[in-house]
């Protein structure tokens, strides 16, 4: 009761201001990686330091949200680029989403992406989280944020979530086959499929790493500023949100230049081929399964076809 209340008379107050207000959210955004996650064990500490040095362009950014009351534009600050990242650079930015618009009364995102040298553009409804707002508060710059959380749904080819996958859940299900032959003959056929399977994690590097189903997503909103936008695809809440976390990302606002006037036009973004987002989830999985038959037919040796449609 003391948040709704809360809410209630900040959202009064700010009832004439949300007519016209625009402006920009600065957001920088942060990524960790473990490398542990993708073999790093096996790597020399100087190697890690060496591969987060060149990762780090992809992994720290910042981006520009220009939003009015029902519509906004979210890009990556313009900069120069360094090259850096190599083949594995320009995979995980093919699990990176470009410019996002968001329309709030239509309920329509646009969101341009790149997969490997292909431009599209992802024609979507906004994802509706259901947002949990807790009585938590905390101050962000100048403005008072509350904290909401919800669960979000991850598509299992978003590469960007992907972390180690658990061995133990595997050696479970071995034990469980185990358990079930009854016979020398279900034990040899459960064998020979065994060897087959680890033959296979051999030759695809891509079954040591696995895609969560769900991940919890944190946000801090401020009632202040009384537009329900975010940064990326997240809105909802009401309030600007100023901090994001979820899985190893964290998106923070820096800085916030407000206007009571109408602001400039926001653009919608028109590069690429149209799709909808289950379209490009499709095209996104056939790529990916090709390049794994591809590599398993190398027997994970180099060479051979790469990238491009």
């Amino acid at each position: 009761m003391r948040i709704l209340s809360f809410l209630a008379v900040v959202l009064i107050s700010a009832t004439s201001f949300a007519q016209d207000i625009s402006g920009k959210a600065y957001y920088e955004s942060k990524t960790t990686v473990d490398m542990g996650d993708f073999g790093g064990r096996e790597m020399s500490e100087q190697m890690k330091k060496t591969i987060m040095d060149r990762m780090k362009s992809m992994l720290e950014k910042t981006y520009i949200l220009t939003f009015n009351k029902n519509e906004s534009n979210y890009a990556e600050e313009e900069k120069l680029e360094t090259g850096a990242g190599g083949g594995f650079g320009m995979m995980m930015n093919s699990f990176s989403a470009g410019a996002q618009y968001k329309n709030l009364e239509k309920n329509q995102i646009l969101e341009e992406r790149e997969f490997f040298g292909k431009q599209f553009l992802i024609n979507d409804t906004i994802t509706n989280l259901e947002w949990t707002i807790t009585d938590e508060k905390k101050m962000i710059g100048n403005y008072v944020a509350v904290k909401a959380t919800a669960i979000k749904k991850i598509d299992e080819n978003d590469f960007s979530m992907a972390r180690r996958r658990n061995r133990d859940d595997d050696k479970k299900k071995d034990d469980t086959k185990k358990d079930k032959a009854g016979d020398a003959d279900e034990m040899k056929e459960n064998a020979d499929e065994a060897k087959a399977d680890e033959k296979k994690e051999e030759d695809d590097p891509m079954n040591d790493i696995e895609v969560p189903e769900e991940v919890e997503v944190t946000a801090w909103f401020t009632p202040q500023i009384p537009v329900s936008n975010g940064p990326g695809e997240y809105a909802g809440l009401p309030g600007l949100i100023l901090e994001m976390n979820m899985h190893r990302t964290t998106i923070l606002c820096s800085k916030i230049v407000l206007s009571t006037k109408a602001g400039d036009k926001i653009e919608a973004p028109d590069k690429g081929e149209e799709v909808s987002r289950a379209a490009y989830n499709k095209i996104v999985k056939e790529k990916m399964d090709e390049m794994r038959e591809n590599f398993r037919g190398r027997g994970g040796r180099g060479g051979g076809r790469r990238g491009g449609f």
